[in-house]
């Protein structure tokens, strides 16, 4: 239900005692619906925006506004602007030609975190130094990774760290914390940090705990891989037991036939854990083909210890193939098999890109076993790996402990597209969320969760991470075989204030910010 709230009403709400008679503003969006992000019922009202900040919402025909520009936002909503709290855009926000990240802001996403699954930097100060220096187009904030800091101090060893070697992998994750890092980041599935016990990561996990960081994990197993999704469960609510911080489950799901319709079961343990004290959330892209490398996916990781040159070399050991050919047998079952894997991206020959496996397989005239090899030897490739079931899918979407997330790679339409086609599938065609909780799962939810503050909800004061959306153009564009097309019916969006899409055109700003914890 819209409901029209006079301007008495919002300033008791904003903490605002007196009504001023007038209000200096560069932007007054009029008659909009507004969506706050908290989860609360929308509004029909106006807000203004002046420097970098919300400095008003209620009804402009009751107070003088005398504001630069009036944007009319009837029958749109108006809404904070998104926070993902899984991208791998770093890459994109270095890069001069990419460093919009318009692909983010054209779903109404102004705010990224890096650093997730482990790869975060704990030099913290030095890439926010280079991204401030070239500018950005939208907000981010960084993990410190855990396979970043493995790697620094003990390689790409299958090996556990000595008594020095901790305690300097414990001093780079304080550097990180200590420079306005969000959390601390593993990716427990992808090697290094695959080789870690979980009491190594419990040590690490600790040092962030006098910073209120919290722990943000690609579990060790989503499938049947090591020690099984249940097990990794399991395992990620002891770290977060044993080093006392909250603990977030990245990119939660299902991953494979062999897990399908465990969901139940996982939310159990989860909410159960929740009873007894313990902080645990989620994130969830809303597509049922997860995006990874062939080899992430097929090659088991001791494969893969020692680094690159070792890596290769196994796969051409005569010796070592026949068990490296069963593995990959296996674990493509697991994936749903040769159909269910489509080449995406990053692959030496281009006319493999766009093609499955078994199509690749009879276009190649090998089994597929051979084709993966081949791939694989020659540098891999991105895939997309349809390997999730409706059912866990639309299970995790509905609790609300869980958030929308990107988890953007290239070669996958949830790069450009993961938030309206949430909003097209699952609010619009299923109503399987309503317009406030879709919002709020992809805004003031997120800020909460990673303690990004004064963001995240439209309020007095707030900064003005601000978007307008047409709710009947709001659409994902990029699909699998053009996965890096630009959504549509965002019109409007201001970073920090300043308005960088206008009548759905950028307009070439780069208003972003780093935004560190504390800060």
């Amino acid at each position: 239900m819209i409901r029209r709230l006079g301007l008495l009403f919002i300033l008791i709400l904003s903490g605002v005692s007196c009504t001023p008679d007038s209000i200096d503003a560069d932007f007054l969006i009029k008659g909009g619906t507004i969506i706050d992000g908290s989860g609360a019922e929308s509004i029909v009202a106006d807000l203004a925006i002046k420097d970098d900040r919300i400095v008003f919402i209620g009804n402009s025909d009751s107070i003088t506004i005398n504001a630069q520009t009036t944007v009319n936002a009837k029958g749109k909503i108006v809404s904070p602007g998104f926070i993902d709290p899984h991208t791998h855009s770093l890459g994109d926000l270095k890069n001069e030609n990419s460093s919009a990240n318009l692909n983010y802001l054209t779903q109404g996403v102004t705010t990224v975190v890096n650093g997730n699954d482990g790869e975060g930097p704990y030099e913290v100060t030095k890439i926010s130094s280079q991204l401030m220096g070239q500018g950005i187009g939208t907000n981010t904030a960084f993990f410190v990774g855990h396979n970043t800091v493995r790697s620094a101090v003990l390689g790409a060893d299958n090996i556990a760290p000595d008594t020095n070697q901790l305690e300097e992998m414990k001093r780079l994750v304080k550097q990180g914390m200590e420079e306005g890092a969000l959390g601390f980041s593993t990716g427990l599935y992808y090697a290094p940090g695959s080789y870690s016990k979980t009491d190594e990561v419990v040590e690490l996990a600790k040092v962030i705990a006098p910073f209120s960081g919290i722990y943000d994990s690609h579990i060790r197993d989503e499938s049947t891989y090591n020690i099984g999704l249940i097990a990794a469960v399991e395992e990620t609510i002891e770290i977060g037991r044993k080093s006392g911080v909250p603990i977030h489950f990245a990119h939660i799901k299902a991953l494979g036939v062999d897990v399908w319709k465990r969901s139940d079961e996982i939310i159990e343990l989860i909410e159960e854990a929740q009873q007894t004290g313990l902080t645990i959330t989620a994130d969830q892209y809303p597509w049922r083909a997860s995006g990874t490398h062939l080899e992430n996916a097929l090659i088991d990781r001791w494969v893969m210890a020692g680094g690159e040159d070792k890596y290769y070399d196994r796969l051409q050991d005569k010796r070592l193939l026949p068990r490296i050919k069963e593995e990959i047998e296996e674990n493509l079952r697991k994936r749903g098999g040769a159909e269910s894997i489509l080449i995406t991206a990053d692959a030496r020959n281009e006319e493999w890109i766009g093609k499955n496996l078994a199509q690749l397989s009879q276009l190649m005239q090998k089994p597929v076993i051979e084709v993966i090899l081949e791939i694989a030897r020659s540098g891999g490739a991105r895939i997309a790996s349809f390997n999730m079931n409706p059912y866990d899918l639309e299970n995790f979407m509905t609790r609300p402990w869980v958030m929308t997330s990107s988890d953007g790679t290239k070669g996958h339409p949830r790069k450009f597209a993961s938030y309206p086609e949430k909003y097209k599938k699952y609010v619009i065609e299923k109503h399987l969320l309503s317009v406030e909780s879709f919002v709020h799962k992809s805004s003031g939810g997120v800020a909460k969760i990673f303690g990004i503050e004064q963001r995240g909800e439209l309020k007095q004061g707030y900064y003005a991470d601000v978007i307008i959306i047409n709710p009947k153009r709001f659409t994902p564009k990029a699909d699998f075989s053009k996965p890096d097309v630009l959504s549509e019916g965002v019109e409007f969006v201001w970073v920090n204030g300043k308005l960088v899409i206008e009548n759905s055109n950028y307009n070439n700003r780069l208003e972003g910010k780093v935004l560190l914890k504390g800060q």
